[in-house]
């Protein structure tokens, strides 16, 4: 079995994420690596908060706490939400940690050593009501290129194209709103990207061929722009500090190494985070250097493709060192709330603590994933969220679930009844449950998941076709064993559904699971035998009936969720 790396976009640390950037990067890593997991391959799926720059600066001094404080605060904060959608990170790190300033520096130190660091006196934006330079993320103002007016000067939110602070109109400080702004001129280190535009380009053509539309063409957009040289400092009091033995001048003023330059190393530092906790079992270095039998899958949102499809590949390939590069990048569009965006800075749309505190995660898990915004933006409205969680996982898998196991606990007990044997419906029930577990399979491997949801929802539609057809309610009357026969057989979809449908919705496949006393119930999957055989579960073997698995969305819920997070708009 095959080493996959896996990792998400790291969240940053003001404030809580919205179901938009959920469904953009860690929920679907998530799952995909739980089905891995189950399939038997070694999994390592890695993650962290992104903590440095100025937001967390201005964060921490709006609360009256240190910057330090204040990130270690947030990190916890977003963490518990994390735990709560069951997000099965194998580290959840920091990139404010130890490991990731250890890194961040022997990387800038190499591209340095390889003639791919410059240092550049440059003339940066000044604020002198603000009394500093403005990091490019403060200053704000109108695209050049699509004219939204919001626009940051490290990149435009609106169509995604990578800025500088000089090239927004009418720019104003986003800390003041001041528009007297001044250019002065200071000193920064410029990373190269430009001596590497052809290695990018060539390693671009190899690899990201079987990448998704959305993140190959963002790529190859940036590289036929040109890729332009790019500071990677800033004047700021947190962040990665530029080392003293290298640059001594940069290093007294202050400067810390660019968000954006230490962020994706982070992926690594997150990994010796994790190593570090107990280094007899865990090696970090075997997962990123010289690794070439690992596959390494990133997930992110579109506006996250640029950098780390070619800023730090390019980074990667300056150290000259054999670092492990991505080998698929799924992108994800937006979803957006009634067809507006999602925005953690304008507390539009739902976020995850408020998600969490009104339903159980599953919910949340199952309509992302299956409404997930691969081939264009997805629209959130309360009106679909409960038609999905009605239809799908309150009336076609937890109704099933219940009828199945009340039913046959009223009129044969708390053991699994016997019944007859097997017969003509069952092993074409077999043969079409095994047809489709395969599809849900590929899906899951081509990382397509609207299609592998769609796949799960067929598995359980073909249990409920099951019941209808053979009506063991009407069987009871005129041949009880026919009944017994179909109920067992119904039980045992229960499990193989508990089973293949944990990735999507863990909670409630340890709940159906749970409900047989099989002691011997270690297996991760389902092979294709098990699924024509449907035996799993044989007849004697103890269950209870769980609680309700998923309470439907009434009308008056509606309601009351429209009212605290608004509806369609006006």
């Amino acid at each position: 079995m095959a080493r996959h790396l896996i990792t998400s976009a790291l969240p940053y640390i003001n404030g809580i994420k919205h179901l938009g950037n959920m469904v953009g990067s860690m929920l679907p890593a998530d799952v995909y690596s739980r089905y891995l997991r189950q399939r038997g391959h070694d999994v390592l799926y890695i993650c962290a908060t992104d903590e440095h720059g100025t937001p967390a600066e201005l964060a921490a001094k709006e609360q009256g706490l240190p910057v330090a404080e204040f990130c270690g605060k947030a990190h916890d904060a977003q963490k518990a939400v994390y735990d709560g959608f069951g997000l099965a990170f194998d580290h959840f790190g920091r990139s404010s940690s130890a490991q990731n300033a250890e890194l961040t520096q022997h990387f800038a130190r190499k591209l340095n050593e390889n003639g791919f660091i410059e240092e550049r006196a440059i003339r940066q934006v000044y604020s002198p009501a603000d009394g500093r330079f403005l990091p490019d993320r403060y200053v704000e103002g109108t695209c050049p290129h699509c004219g939204y007016d919001k626009a940051r000067g490290d990149q435009c939110e609106n169509c995604t194209r990578v800025l500088d602070p000089t090239d927004l109109i009418n720019p104003r400080s986003a800390i003041s709103g001041s528009t007297e702004l001044e250019v002065r001129e200071t000193k920064h280190l410029f990373l190269l990207q430009s001596k590497l535009q052809v290695e990018v380009e060539e390693w671009i053509a190899r690899t990201a061929g079987e990448w998704p539309q959305l993140a190959s063409s963002i790529a190859r957009k940036w590289l036929t722009e040109g890729l332009h040289d790019r500071a990677i400092t800033r004047d700021l009091d947190w962040g990665v500090p530029v080392p003293a033995d290298t640059w001594p001048e940069l290093a007294a003023e202050g400067k810390v190494f660019y968000v954006w330059f230490d962020a994706p190393i982070e992926y690594i530092g997150s990994t010796k985070e994790w190593s570090d906790e107990n280094p007899a079992d865990r090696d970090w270095k075997s997962w990123w250097y010289k690794a070439d039998d690992v596959r390494y899958t990133q997930f992110m949102a579109k506006d996250n493709v640029p950098f780390h499809s070619v800023m730090f590949p390019a980074t990667e390939m300056g150290v000259r060192e054999p670092w492990k590069k991505v080998d698929y990048l799924k992108s994800f569009n937006w979803l957006t709330y009634y067809g507006g965006k999602f925005s953690t800075s304008q507390k539009r749309g739902i976020f995850t603590d408020a998600a969490l505190e009104i339903l159980p995660a599953d919910y949340w898990r199952y309509f992302l994933i299956a409404n997930a915004p691969e081939s264009d933006d997805s629209s959130f409205t309360w009106e679909h969220f409960a038609a999905t969680v009605n239809k799908d996982l309150a009336d076609t898998l937890g109704n099933f679930v219940n009828r199945v196991l009340s039913f046959s606990r009223k009129r044969f007990g708390d053991d699994v009844p016997a019944g007859k044997e097997a017969g003509e419906a069952e092993a074409k029930l077999g043969t079409e449950i095994a047809g489709l577990l395969a599809e849900y399979e590929a899906q899951m491997e081509a990382l397509q998941f609207r299609k592998a949801a769609s796949a799960l929802r067929a598995l359980w539609s073909a249990g409920n076709s099951y019941l209808e057809e053979k009506a063991p309610w009407l069987e009871i009357k005129t041949d009880p064993e026919a009944a017994a026969l179909t109920l067992r057989t119904a039980m045992n979809l229960i499990h193989l559904y508990a089973v293949v449908s944990e990735p999507f919705i863990p909670a409630s496949s340890k709940a159906m699971r749970g409900a047989f006393a099989l002691a011997d119930d270690t297996a991760t999957w389902v092979t294709a035998d098990q699924a024509v055989a449907l035996d799993t579960v044989p007849a004697g073997t103890a269950f209870t009936v769980p609680p309700v698995l998923f309470a439907k969305i009434t009308e008056e819920d509606l309601e009351s969720y429209r009212e605290r997070f608004g509806g369609a708009p006006e």
